[in-house]
């Protein structure tokens, strides 16, 4: 029998163990595994916190149904039925400019009418077809893109707001190839992205005019979707289908090598050994249990920085807000200068996130750009998510209910250079034959990501018999 010690019981590591043993039963394989989670809850960033008759959310409010992943994880476990798609409202975007919010335009007679961008702003973007695809493979941040191929005010009003949205991430440092490789694959094939949007419409239509079934996204990347009882129905369904041993309360110390295999210290004291331990941890807590006996190892996740982020959720009676909360939500240019990244309208995103007759809204601080924002105490979150709240959604009135969560180290930053930095990694992990990595701080942040890339540590911890040492 094989020892399958998989480190962390966050959504990573849930995913893995469930792959590995289901991996493991279709190939008529002996194993054992063993997931280990430092705190006494399984989830990690994923927490639907229900209080008051509110679902905040402490992490993540759901995935996208573009990709299959997490669909097809649902199907597996049995919980596909419970699924829960936004509302039609999630597809209405706004970004908030020059005291406005402006809806982010779909299409490119909206685009037009939209007074988001300037005409002089539009015209630089209608230059993109002119520009010349870079071509030479180098990695270069996601403002250098956005100045090269969009202009300034493109990227302060469209490219920013959206990383700061997904990543909490400064596009001064993110880097294009690892946050958006399908778009810098677009310029590379096709020269430009206006060009690639028109040839891949045109190859749509020919499909769908062949009879062939195309998929369609419907907003922005798909199909928001969660649970009717918060995002954290997705952890607690994989945990309740694991067939192995699972112990929460139960951090890892160190990994050493071991015999063929390895040894885990606890911080217990205790110790377990494995053949094969996969970590789903992040990436800086797997950092300090390699550090000792993998000290380059150490020194590579090191290089991986995190951005923190306050989440602050308020509810409040629906007649107290006037204007309209038909829609997603809005992100804010960092030139405005305000205190908060954006906010959601959850309440308008899902059913059931608020009690009848009240709304939810939940503002994200921090990030990469503003890190002090962490250490600010709660009266001063509070205070300035309220001052911006009246600003910009003029709502005056004190929040019946607020929630604040506190993550020091909420989303992985992919700078400039993490596509070399995970080679490295790799090449590295050839040495520590047994070890794997998987999580949000490798190869993707989103619930999709997480589950795709556990999908393939579980090929790769129990190949094909045929496949086996080539």
């Amino acid at each position: 029998m094989t020892r399958i010690a998989i480190i962390g019981g966050g959504i990573s590591g849930l995913s893995t163990a469930f792959a590995i043993e289901n991996r493991a039963k279709a190939q008529g394989r002996d194993v054992q595994t063993v997931l280990l989670e430092k705190k006494e809850r399984l989830g990690g960033k994923i927490w639907s916190i229900k209080e008051q008759g509110y679902i905040c959310e402490w992490g993540p409010n759901g995935f996208l149904d573009n990709k299959p992943m997490t669909l097809e994880l649902c199907r597996q476990l049995g919980i596909s039925d419970r699924l829960l798609r936004s509302n039609d409202n999630a597809r209405k975007r706004f970004i908030y400019s020059e005291g406005l919010l402006h809806r982010l335009p779909e299409n490119g007679p909206a685009f037009l009418k939209s007074k988001l961008i300037s005409w002089p702003g539009k015209l630089r973007l209608a230059c993109e077809t002119v520009i010349p695809a870079k071509r030479d493979g180098e990695d270069e941040t996601l403002a250098a893109f956005g100045r090269r191929r969009l202009g300034a005010e493109a990227l302060d009003k469209l490219i920013a707001p959206m990383v700061s949205g997904i990543f909490a991430g400064d596009p001064e440092t993110m880097s294009l190839k690892s946050c958006f490789p399908r778009i810098h694959e677009l310029e590379r094939e096709y020269g430009g992205l206006i060009r690639a949007m028109v040839l891949l419409a045109k190859k749509k239509k020919a499909e769908q005019k062949a009879g062939k079934v195309v998929s369609s996204a419907a907003g922005p990347g798909g199909v928001l979707t969660s649970f009717e009882g918060g995002i954290q129905d997705l952890a607690e369904g994989t945990a309740a289908a694991l067939r192995g041993e699972v112990r929460t309360g139960a951090g890892v110390a160190s990994i050493t090598r071991k015999d063929g295999g390895f040894q885990l210290l606890l911080e217990d004291g205790s110790t377990l050994e494995a053949e094969v331990v996969v970590s789903a941890a992040p990436a800086h807590a797997l950092s300090q249990m390699l550090r000792a006996g993998s000290p380059a190892l150490a020194e590579l996740l090191d290089q991986i920085p995190y951005a923190p982020m306050n989440v602050v959720c308020f509810g409040y009676q629906r007649e107290k807000i006037e204007r309209d909360l038909d829609g997603f939500g809005y992100l804010i240019p960092k030139k405005e200068g305000r205190g908060i990244l954006g906010t959601l309208w959850d309440s308008s995103i899902f059913p059931n996130r608020a009690p009848q007759g009240q709304v939810l809204l939940r503002s994200m601080m921090g990030g990469a750009t503003n890190p002090a924002a962490i250490d600010l105490s709660d009266a001063e979150v509070k205070s300035r998510v309220m001052a911006d709240l009246k600003q910009i959604m003029g709502i005056a009135a004190e929040p019946d209910f607020v929630r604040i969560f506190r993550h020091e180290r909420a989303i992985p930053q992919y700078t400039v250079g993490h596509g070399k930095r995970l080679l490295a990694l790799d090449e590295r992990l050839n040495e520590y034959p047994g070890l794997f990595v998987t999580g949000n701080a490798f190869f993707g942040v989103g619930l999709n990501d997480c589950v795709n890339s556990s999908n393939q540590i579980a090929e790769r911890v129990l190949p094909q018999p045929q496949d086996q040492g080539r």
